[in-house]
């Protein structure tokens, strides 16, 4: 022994990561398209086509079905192409497909119906990039770095929320509301570019003789819900997703907000944009919760904060309701962040990296899978026992959200992600 202590290597920043800047970037020029995309389709079905709260519930549903329909088969092929490709590939559709919304606009042949198929084939494209994207980040980064990676992508989610809606709505105030879906065709087209400039993770996955697609989809099934952490992953994340954003409350919020309390497109989207500073927030603050509370604690209580101010946008009215809605927001996208990038790390830290496809295809089968029941569900029922009522529904049924997580001891005990 000489007696020097041998020096330890600090691990570079991921900011200093190529490869991962590439990609943050990328999501993040995603995301803000499609968060102005996701406020735009439901106001100009309001305002262009005059569509009623079931019609609003349907467009909402129709991108979501295909995470029910064909997750699981994406899974295998997922894991079986090359990764990077797929999520090329996928920017590229689906800015051709929602190119046809403003150039059916132009030609006077909009209508529902056609905005039903835009979804529905921008929504199968989704379903790839997805799993594809979740798949592809571990490949990109080491294993203890997947965390942080999965923060600083739930900060460009967060900046894409928080931006999304007041631009959308800045811009459905000064042009013709199906013209602002260029943005997000061009976005698309900037997150292709970036992903292709990727170096690693893009290799093609198995190599070996390729079994039957049903045996390889029961694998992933089987691997998702014999595991205790990710079942119950899976119900809780399908419990939100039902009666939240994205589910039965997102088939019903624009409705309430421009029919029951008057509000115009622009004061929506400013006061979105007020409640998805939440979501930064909770990705700024995420890794001090963990500390302070243990990773199980921290997804049982994030999963609750997720759904419970539902209460708070039922009890909204005209006035000073807009800034109630603003504070819900707010509270459920930061539960929403916090959960996200601590739920998806522990996922891809459990699962081998040959089943990463195919996990992550399963769990978006069944917690997607319920986007569009609850949206449509959520649209149904505004129209028959009033949007209101349904509010109220919706926040009292959030009480049970959080019951898989609660009665898991695996998740409920857990302090700290785990090294693999």
């Amino acid at each position: 022994m000489d007696g020097k202590a041998t020096p330890t290597v600090a691990r570079p920043s991921l900011w200093r990561h190529r490869d991962f800047t590439l990609l943050w970037a990328a999501q993040t020029a995603s995301q803000v398209g499609s968060q102005i995309t996701f406020f735009a389709i439901p106001v100009i079905a309001l305002t262009v086509l005059d569509a009623s709260a079931t019609q609003v519930g349907l467009l909402a549903a129709a991108e979501t079905l295909p995470f029910l329909l064909v997750s699981l088969p994406a899974g295998v092929w997922v894991d079986r192409w090359n990764r990077r490709r797929t999520l090329i590939l996928t920017d590229v559709g689906r800015m051709a497909v929602l190119a046809a919304l403003p150039l059916a606009f132009a030609f006077d042949v909009l209508s529902i119906g056609l905005m039903l198929v835009v979804g529905l084939l921008v929504g199968v494209q989704t379903v790839f990039f997805e799993i594809a994207d979740q798949a592809f980040l571990p490949s990109v980064v080491e294993t203890e770095d997947i965390p942080a990676g999965n923060t600083r992508l739930e900060v460009s989610r967060s900046i894409a929320y928080l931006g999304g809606p007041s631009f959308g709505g800045l811009l459905l105030q000064v042009l013709l509301a199906p013209l602002v879906l260029l943005l997000n065709v061009s976005t698309y087209l900037l997150s292709a570019v970036l992903i292709s400039r990727i170096r690693a993770g893009g290799e093609t996955r198995a190599p070996a003789p390729r079994r039957r697609m049903a045996r390889e989809i029961g694998e992933g099934l089987r691997f998702v819900f014999g595991n205790r952490t990710l079942r119950a992953i899976a119900m809780c994340t399908s419990l939100m997703n039902l009666i939240g954003l994205g589910g039965a409350l997102t088939a019903l919020l624009t409705v309430f907000a421009l029919n029951d309390l008057d509000l115009t497109p622009g004061t929506l989207g400013l006061i979105l944009t007020l409640g998805n500073a939440g979501a930064l927030l909770g990705a700024v603050v995420n890794a001090r919760v963990v500390k302070a509370l243990g990773l199980g604690p921290t997804l049982v209580g994030a999963a609750m904060l997720a759904v419970l101010p539902i209460l708070l946008i039922a009890a909204a009215g005209r006035g000073a309701g807009a800034l109630l809605i603003s504070v819900a927001i707010g509270l459920m996208l930061a539960g929403i962040s916090v959960y996200n990038i601590n739920q998806i790390s522990l996922r891809q830290a459990i699962t081998p990296t040959e089943l990463q496809g195919r996990m992550n295809a399963s769990m978006r089968f069944a917690v997607w899978g319920t986007l569009p029941l609850g949206a449509a569900l959520g649209g149904v029922l505004g129209d028959v026992v009033g949007v209101r009522p349904m509010l109220w529904v919706l926040g009292l049924l959030a009480a049970g959200v959080c019951l898989p997580l609660l009665l898991t001891r695996e998740v409920r005990t857990l302090r700290a992600q785990p090294a693999n």
